[in-house]
Formats: C-alpha cells, structure tokens, sequence
C-alpha cells in the first residue's frame, strides 16, 4: 500500500512539473531555420556542442507549444485512449530533453547521452500519425454527430500538429545523422537528411517505382510513367535543388498511389491504360512538378475537401491492421501530410481537377536553400482564437437546393 501511494505522489509531482515546464516554455516562439542554415551548419566544422546547446533549449519550446495546443482540444477527443497515449509520450519527452538543461556541453559523456535520447525520443514518436488517426475515429465513432465548429478544429490543429512533429523529427535527425550517423557513399553530398544536390527526377522515379509495385499487387497493372524536365536555368543540366528527399518521396509516392488507383478505376473497361505525366520545372525561385493523370476528375466542390484529415476515399483501417498495407492507407492523410511537407519550407500543394477527365496535382517548392525556411506554428492569442470559433450567419445567399418557382410565388403574393 505503501509503494503505491510513493507511486501516485511521485506521478503527481512528475505531473506538476511538467505543468510548471510547459507553461514556462510555450511562452518563446520557435527559431526557424532555413535549408541554408542546416546545411552550412553540417558541412563547415560542424559542432556537436553548438548543435546541444540549441537544441536542449529549441526542442523544449517546439514540444511545449503543441503540448499546449493538445490541451485545448475538444474535451471528448483529449479523452480518447489513443490521444491520452500521445499527450503522455509528449511530456515524457519534453521531461527527458529537459534533463540536459544544467549539463555542461564540454562532457563527452553528456553529448553521446545526448544522441540516446534523441534516438528515443524519435523512435517513441514514430506512431504518432497513426495513433492521432486512431484517436479521431474513436472520437468520431463515440459522438457521430456532425459538428462543423468541432470539425474545422480538428483540421486547424492537426496541420499544426503535424507540422510541428515533422519540424522536430527535422531537427533530430540532422543532429543524429550529422554526429553519430555513417555517410552514405552513394550520396556522398548528404548532410544529415539534407541532399545538397537532390536530383528531382531521380526522386520521382523512385517513387513511381515503389507506387508501382503496390499497385500492382493489388490491380495487377499500373499505368505507365511519362517524365519530362525543364530547367530554365540551364536546359542542358539536370535539375537538382537543396532539399530532403525522404519529403519530396512522400509527397510524390502519395500523388502516384492516388492517380494509380483513380485511373485504374476509371478505365475498366479499357484495354489499356492512359500514362501519368509529370513534368519538373526549375525557374529562378521556384521548383515545380506538375502530375496529371487521367482518372476522370472529381467535383470541384469536392477539391478542398481532399485535404480534409475527416475525409478519405478509401475505406478506413484501424490501427491494428495488417502491417503491410500501404502506409496510411485509408485513414486519409496522404494528401493533407504532403502538403504540410511542401509548406514546412514555405512551398505548397495544389489540386487542379476536371471531373470526367483527371487531375493535376502541382507542387511547388523553393528553389533556393535561402528561401526555403521552416514554417513553424506558434500557441499564442491568434491560436488559441481559432480553437473558440463559433458559427455566425453567412453573409452570401446559399442557394437552396429546389429552385423557386417565380410564379407561384408572384400569385401566392
């Protein structure tokens, strides 16, 4: 009896701390960086005790702030199992981090310490997606009542949250990689997650090749792949750029698996099957690639609601599901993670369809490492606004869906 009672004072103390910890830390804002500043900061005398110091106060003042942002979430999902997981794995994370506050950055013990902690704090945080998934179907299957305020939400606080843990998996990794990590021969011009010199088609051949294969374990066929690039720069080079292309992977292997599969389904019937088309462009500051397929399009109202973390055109797995599916397949998260990879260095994804005909999904990025800084959010009053949004009358006539009948109502009158 007694343990148990040193147990539950001990967690409440832990509790109060971290309470006391977030408060103080969710007050600084973020320090974005820019591509340029990791890359020259990994590849000119890189320095371990630089990097700690940063990040020991960085990573506290990221996870405290969308610690705060979990809080104000609708009270019913904050109290879902998957999301009270998640919130725990938070705190214990900015606990641990925080452990590193008064240790000196000139003990070599310290430091590898350090890169443990990261890694375990990364791979702790690796099911995050899935488990928030996890954590909006429960809620949604508890209370199906259609909520627009609740909904949009919802929406606002996962494209911050999810930014948010894609801002920090940036920061361990290039901490990780750069100070404990082996260079890859075959990239020899990576510096962490970074390449220097990321061939875009290269990417984007990769990806259709794995989207390929997925498909056609599941179609048994796949359209084909018709690749172009244009570099306005110079036409004879290829197109390279500064960027980390595990993001532009997933952002182009989500886009393959939707057009695959809207095409596949739009031409049954068809002998054969239409080809994807992706063009990559470079101009003087942006990079961008154009996907069109011929999948037959969907409705124009339907477009934004493609980016909807509520919406998938899939059916929905649960998380226990078969290991091997395709990641994220069904839950509907494909394209509204994609484009908070292009936002995170200030570029963006763009749907352009034409219902009975196909889709084009354009993504833009920087073309310079200067102009490609981290878009990070922030909890503060303009935040926090969002969460107290309520439904005030529209200021558009909305149309209603039986047309009046003019006379009638003239003789009515």
């Amino acid at each position: 009896m007694t343990s148990k009672v040193r147990f539950v004072g001990s967690m409440m103390k832990t509790v109060v701390q971290a309470k006391t910890h977030i408060d103080h830390f969710s007050k600084f804002s973020p320090s974005p960086l820019s591509m340029k500043q990791f890359l020259d900061f990994g590849s000119t005398d890189a320095c371990e005790r630089t990097s700690f110091v940063f990040l020991r106060q960085e990573l506290p003042v990221r996870l405290a702030n969308i610690v705060k942002e979990i809080s104000v979430l609708p009270p019913r999902l904050l109290a879902t199992p998957s999301v009270q997981v998640l919130h725990s794995w938070y705190i214990q994370s900015l606990m641990e981090i925080l452990e590193f506050l008064d240790k000196s950055p000139d003990d070599h013990r310290v430091l590898e310490m350090f890169v443990d902690v990261l890694e375990s704090v990364r791979n702790r945080h690796n099911d995050v997606v899935p488990t928030m998934a996890q954590g909006i179907i429960e809620y949604k299957g508890a209370f199906d009542r259609q909520d627009a305020v609740t909904d949009h939400n919802i929406q606002y606080f996962l494209d911050r949250f999810y930014t948010s843990r894609i801002s920090i998996r940036m920061l361990i990794n290039q901490h990780t990689l750069v100070f404990k990590g082996n260079t890859n021969p075959a990239h020899p011009n990576t510096i962490g997650c970074i390449d220097s010199i990321c061939d875009v088609s290269e990417v984007a051949q990769d990806a259709y090749e794995s989207a390929k294969m997925l498909c056609e374990k599941y179609y048994l066929e796949a359209p084909e792949l018709e690749l172009r690039q244009m570099n306005a720069n110079n036409n004879k080079e290829p197109i390279h750029i500064s960027y980390v292309p595990s993001h532009l992977y997933h952002m182009l292997f989500e886009l393959f698996k939707n057009a695959m599969r809207a095409t596949i389904e739009n031409h049954k019937a068809s002998r054969s099957l239409p080809p994807i088309k992706v063009m990559v462009a470079l101009g003087g500051e942006d990079l961008t690639i154009k996907m069109s397929d011929r999948g037959g399009g969907v409705p124009f109202r339907m477009t934004e609601r493609l980016f909807s973390y509520l919406y998938s055109t899939a059916p929905r797995p649960s998380i226990e599901d078969d290991k091997q599916r395709a990641p994220l397949a069904g839950f509907g998260y494909g394209l509204p993670i994609s484009r908070l990879y292009t936002r995170y260095f200030q570029g963006d994804l763009q749907l352009y369809s034409m219902e009975g005909h196909g889709t084009d999904a354009v993504i833009h990025l920087k073309a310079l490492s200067t102009d490609s800084v981290e878009r990070l959010p922030v909890f503060n009053k303009t935040a926090l606004r969002h969460y107290k949004l309520s439904l005030e009358a529209d200021d558009w006539c909305v149309p209603s869906k039986e047309p009046r009948d003019v006379a009638v109502y003239r003789v009515s009158k």
